[in-house]
Order: C-alpha cells, then structure tokens, then sequence
C-alpha cells in the first residue's frame, strides 16, 4: 500500500490494484439499484405486452453485461490510444450524427430518428457521441492549450465542431441531447482556461437560440406551456408530469415500499425509461431519493478528485476526461431528476444507470470505466512542464 497523497483538503489512498473504490462501489450500487427498478417500473407493462413480466429486467440484465464489458475494455486501453485518435474521434462523431438521418438507416419513433438498428438492441447515437465528444475535446484542449487560453481562435475551433453536432442532433430531432452536449463542451472548455467573457457571449447566444427553437417549434413550445402549469391540462400536455408529481408525492417520507407502486399501473408514460425516477420516489420516499442523489454526488465528486489527481500527476488528457464524465453524469442526472419533479421542461433524457435502455446503461459504464482508467494511469506521476494561461 503506497501512503496516502493530500489532495485539495482529501485524502486519497493509491491503492495497488489501481482501482478507485468509491467510485466503482458508487456506480455498483446505482446499477444494481437501476437493474432493480427496471424490474419494478416495468413488470405490469412487460407482462401486458410481452407475456413475460421480466421482458425488460431480462434486456436491461444483457445491457448490463455488454456495459460491463465496455467498462473493462476502456479500463484496459492507454490513453494515449485515445488521446492519438482525435481526427478519427471527430469523424466518428460526423459519421454516427449523419448516417442516423439517411433514409432507410435511421429508424423513426414518434416522429424523432434518433436511432440505428443493431439487432440486440438500438443504438441511439447521441449517447456514444457524449463520451466521443468529451475524448475529442479532452485531445483538443491539450493540443491546443496556449491558443485556447490566450487567443480566441481557440476556443471558437471547437464550438464549430460543437455547432455542427448540435444541429445534425436537432435534426433528429433530439433537443435534451443536443443541450447536454453543448453543456459539456462547455463546462470541458471553461475548466480548461477559456476566458469567462467568451462564456457570457455564447451562453447569451445559445440561450437566445434556443428560445427561438422552443417558440418556433409547436410541440417543444407545448412542453414549455405545460411545464409552466401542467395542472391547467392534466389529461392532455401536462399528463406526464401531473402523474409524475403526484407519484413523487405519494411517496412521503419512507415511500410505498418496493413494487409498491400505483402510477406505473398504465398512469404514468414512460414508467421505466425518463421517469423512472418518479417510480423510485414513490417506493422509497425522501429517504430513498436522498441516498440516490447521495450515490450520484459520490460519483460525480470522484469524477473531479481523479481529474484533479491526473493533472497534478502530469496526465493533463486524463484530466480533462474524468472532468469531462463528471459534467456529463451530473448535469444529465439533474436534468433528468428536474423534469421529473417540474422544475425543467420535459427533455426524454434517461436517468445515468437506472432508466432502461441499452444505449444509455452500455456508454454510461464505459465512462466509468474510462475514468477509472484515468486513476490507474494516474498513480504514476509524470514529469511535465506546468501549463499557465494569461
């Protein structure tokens, strides 16, 4: 066991086997809590449908296992693997983003072509491009260092590649993607140095557009209304979030106990996917819900101590990934956690871990096992000339 490094008033273990324990203890516990309520959220509908009440638990069980896979293969691979592969990176992105429009491809679910078929499962592509744009800008950042701190140019490069994916994913169109991958692309950019008046003008530029997109697009303005007041519609626009707020409610303070559940009983759209976590507050209560966010703090928060970790240690990519991951679990736990409660317009963003799918559960725990990989390199400092900006 090697002594213990004193990091930003925390102690760190550098543990031998190269492997952060509260972080993977925090997402063993949200993926076993996520299997679980799949299970519950879905049983009535599954055996409706399919004849089988396990139907989903049993797909959720295999994407699991693919995700686990994913994780390990992240964990094992350098990162310089990663670092070296910017361009093919940035021409995946492109690729993925296009080839989901082209007739024939894509395939169409309530007016939205987010996804291509794979057989086991579909794949929606705004998920991979998440943890493909946080490697491009983790390379870019580092490459481009000086320029980005110091000259504009530098951090308008990346915002035209950020730009050309948030209007390929608009076309789709996916627009809680799209503003969950401009939120990191910023948050990475801000991290790294870039000037915070950069940050003004396009936080006011982007806030503006979408504003413009919200009221220029009937159904996306018709989510905004009923998010205002879902109680002025409660059987028609405001139905979803009516039924998730009461679920939420019903929960008080220790919840209805496990498959305890009334509103996934064909109340409450989506039981199983982006308000599952409406499910969840209605079996376990406040007690429930505070030890989930509790689990997703944890998991943030090792997230940045590993980001701060690789940087002091000279492993100036690694850091920028482990940030990166962090943005991106949080802010789209938030998200998710907000619309379910009626403080964020509906966005059909899943819950990291525990909504069903394969796409989201398979690229959430190949982050994980990219950050953890970031911690295992990063037990070997590096000799490295101290970046400075300004």
């Amino acid at each position: 066991m090697m002594p213990p490094i004193s990091l930003a008033g925390l102690r760190i273990t550098r543990l031998g086997t190269g492997i952060d324990l509260p972080m993977l203890l925090a997402a063993a516990l949200l993926l076993g809590l996520g299997l679980v309520m799949v299970a519950s959220a879905s049983i009535d509908l599954a055996d409706r449908h399919y004849g089988n009440p396990y139907h989903f638990f049993h797909r959720q069980l295999l994407f699991a296992g693919i995700g686990l896979a994913a994780a390990l293969f992240f964990w094992s691979v350098p990162l310089r693997r990663w670092e070296s592969a910017g361009p093919l990176l940035l021409l995946l992105i492109m690729v993925l983003l296009i080839v989901v429009l082209l007739p024939g491809v894509g395939r169409t679910v309530n007016g939205a072509t987010r996804w291509i078929p794979l057989g086991v499962f579909n794949l929606q592509v705004s998920e991979p491009v998440k943890l493909l744009v946080v490697l491009y800008l983790s390379g870019y950042i580092v490459r481009h260092y000086s320029t980005l701190c110091l000259h504009f140019r530098g951090f308008v490069r990346p915002l035209i590649v950020l730009g050309l994916g948030t209007v390929l994913l608009l076309l789709q169109p996916d627009f809680g993607g799209a503003a969950i991958m401009l939120a990191i692309g910023m948050g990475m950019l801000f991290l790294a140095g870039a000037r915070l008046w950069q940050f003004i003008m396009l936080g006011a530029t982007i806030v503006a557009a979408m504003g413009v997109m919200a009221v220029a697009t009937p159904y996306r303005m018709a989510r905004l209304t009923a998010f205002l007041d879902p109680w002025q519609d409660p059987f028609a626009t405001g139905f979803q979030l009516t039924q998730s707020l009461i679920a939420i409610g019903s929960g008080s303070w220790f919840g209805a106990g496990l498959g305890g559940s009334v509103q996934k009983l064909f109340y409450l759209p989506e039981a199983h996917n982006d308000f599952l976590f409406a499910v969840f507050a209605e079996e376990f209560g406040f007690v429930g819900v505070a030890v989930l966010v509790a689990l997703f703090a944890l998991l943030v928060w090792r997230c940045f101590v590993i980001g701060l970790l690789a940087e002091r240690g000279g492993h100036a990519f690694g850091s920028h990934v482990a940030f990166g991951v962090g943005i991106w679990i949080g802010l789209q736990a938030a998200v998710n956690l907000g619309v379910n409660m009626g403080l964020l317009p509906t966005k059909g963003l899943t819950l990291p871990f525990l909504s069903y799918g394969g796409s989201s559960l398979i690229v959430t725990l190949a982050a994980v096992g990219l950050v953890l990989r970031v911690y295992r390199e990063a037990q070997v400092p590096i000799p490295r000339t101290r970046r400075r900006c300004g």
